[in-house]
């Protein structure tokens, strides 16, 4: 079974930044996409931004050139690094893997609390 620990989240204030890290564990296998999804007070669940195992980016028009999604294979592991950051990036931030052998499944962190004061 696959593990996804998240890390990283707290409360900020406006224009400050914040690291969230997700790392997998357990029976990691073949891992493609990795992305972040937020979930604000109320509203439903949306991507943030997302990584293919080839490094190819994608993010959500309202964070671009803000934030930055990164992985590292080798510690099975993806960031995303979050500056200039508003009171409506406030959000539950999930960690979702998507894992193509020995499954074809998505995963998802237990999610952490970013809070931005303005």
């Amino acid at each position: 079974q696959l593990q996804l620990v998240e890390s990283g989240g707290g409360l900020v204030q406006a224009g400050g930044s914040l690291r969230l890290s997700c790392a997998a564990s357990g029976s990691i296998g073949g891992l493609n996409t990795m992305g972040w999804f937020r979930q604000p007070p109320g509203k439903q669940r949306d991507m943030v931004a997302t990584i293919t195992n080839t490094f190819s980016t994608n993010y959500v028009e309202s964070v671009k050139g803000r934030f930055t999604i990164s992985r590292d294979n080798a510690k099975n592991t993806v960031y995303l690094q979050m500056d200039s950051l508003k009171p409506e990036d406030t959000a539950v931030y999930y960690c979702n893997v998507a894992r193509y052998w020995p499954d074809n499944m998505n995963y998802w962190g237990q999610g952490t609390q970013v809070t931005v004061a303005s």
